[in-house]
């Protein structure tokens, strides 16, 4: 598992990596997350762990940017059902759709590489095969190259 991050979020709403001992912004810590950290937000003043709010605000704030990230009648959903059922779905089984999903990407891309690989290896090797077994017709084939040299000379007339 990656390695947590601590950030703790003050009052005035800013972050602050003690890793590094710098602010950071919502983006960076978004980013912090696409290269596979983790991180844990703590409160500065009461202690308590907000990394689900500032996690949700990471999503909306995307989500904002490229006008929506879920459809309507989803939201409308969470909305309606809100804690009940659409919890349980996002716990147990949207979590585990989604590391399923990477999972099985993740494993067809490797297998795609090793059949372009298995490709190009047999395309070098036909290559190879190929002229390793017209060599021994390799006379044949340079006399019909003269003689088509021949029969051109003599359509010229020389």
């Amino acid at each position: 598992m990656a390695e947590k991050v601590l950030l703790k979020k003050y009052p005035n709403r800013r972050l602050y990596d003690t890793e590094k001992s710098t602010y950071v912004t919502l983006q960076q810590v978004a980013d912090l997350i696409k290269f596979g950290r983790r991180v844990e937000v703590i409160d500065a003043k009461t202690e308590e762990d907000v990394t689900a709010f500032i996690l949700h605000q990471i999503i909306l704030e995307e989500a904002r940017m490229k006008n929506g990230l879920l459809p309507v009648s989803l939201l409308h959903l969470i909305i309606q059902y809100g804690e009940t059922v659409l919890k349980d779905f996002f716990e147990k089984y949207l979590q585990q759709t989604i590391e399923n999903y990477l999972a099985y990407k993740a494993t067809f891309d490797e297998q795609f590489r090793n059949w372009l690989d298995l490709s190009m290896d047999l395309s070098d090797a036909t290559q190879k095969t190929m002229t390793d077994l017209l060599t021994p017709y390799k006379s044949l084939f340079d006399l019909f190259s003269a003689s088509q040299e021949t029969k051109e000379k003599m359509k010229k007339g020389e």
